[in-house]
């Protein structure tokens, strides 16, 4: 835990100095965090997967559907589901 202490600045212009050195530092840090969450959200957005390789899923989760249609429906069920998403 930090503790800060307060001392008085003597004069004006030490007030002034001060009072501008915490504006600059707070608008330093609110630029930052600004570009952070800029970075942040380029990160996160996906690339577009290719059509193809959508399209191979989906017939791969079919496939399976149909393997499992005799030993379990509900499975089969819901891989079918799973393959109709886009």
């Amino acid at each position: 835990m930090t503790t800060a202490t307060f001392q008085s600045p003597t004069t004006l212009r030490e007030y002034f100095s001060d009072l501008s050195n915490a504006a600059r530092a707070f608008a330093a840090a609110l630029f930052a965090a600004q570009e952070r969450q800029f970075v942040a959200q380029e990160i996160a957005v996906k690339p577009a997967r290719a059509r193809r390789s959508t399209v191979r899923d989906h017939v791969a989760l079919v496939q399976l559907a149909n393997q499992y249609q005799d030993m379990q429906p509900n499975l089969a069920a819901e891989l079918r589901n799973l393959a109709s998403r886009g």
